[in-house]
């Protein structure tokens, strides 16, 4: 009985041990050396969990989003009436453009090969780091934003666009393949 308990704290402890380093194994550094080693395509593993990193980036975008409108609000944050009138519908704007991101990422998650909606998340992806960047130069909200908005834009362009996008692409060129051509019916011949 001594052995089974022995060799199950052991097995707990191991488990305990690998799992980490499984998760950080799939981080922005992994992907951003995928992108520099110029291998091959990802794995269809490797494209969920890409799209399982992305969509953890975009609830933490989530979270900043509603902590600084919840600040400006409340009044922790103080600034004008019209200034902070103005922040508040820009980050309206960037809420809805992030539940569309987080819809598109639910939607890649059921279907990878789902080229409408890598794109259409490829240009929210764009325009919310843009977005975060430009809060991030507003002495107010850099504290809140911090490194999220250049590591979105990692995510984004290096990471989403060339090991993800452009291969979904390139894949779907080549399902096409070339029109077959039509022959077109000889015109009427003229009588004279």
């Amino acid at each position: 009985m001594k052995y089974w308990g022995t060799l199950l704290v052991g097995f707990v402890v191991f488990s305990g041990w690998v799992s980490p380093g499984v998760g950080e194994e799939y981080s922005l550094q992994y992907f951003m050396s995928r992108l520099n080693s110029k291998s091959e395509a990802l794995t269809k593993q490797e494209r969920t969990i890409l799209i399982d990193q992305i969509h953890r980036r975009l609830e933490r975008v989530r979270e900043v989003n509603h902590q600084i409108t919840h600040r400006l609000k409340t009044g922790g944050i103080e600034m004008s009436y019209q200034e902070g009138d103005y922040w508040v519908s820009r980050l309206k704007e960037d809420r809805n453009s992030i539940e569309e991101a987080i819809e598109q990422t639910k939607r890649l998650q059921e279907n990878l090969n789902h080229l409408v909606s890598a794109v259409r998340l490829y240009k929210l992806l764009r325009d919310l780091s843009t977005n975060l960047n430009g809060l991030n130069n507003i002495p107010l909200f850099s504290g809140m934003v911090g490194d999220l908005a250049p590591e979105l834009g990692l995510w984004t362009d290096p990471v989403f666009y060339q090991l993800y996008l452009l291969p979904l692409a390139r894949d779907k060129n080549l399902e096409r393949g070339p029109s077959p051509k039509t022959k077109r019916p000889s015109p009427p011949a003229k009588k004279p």
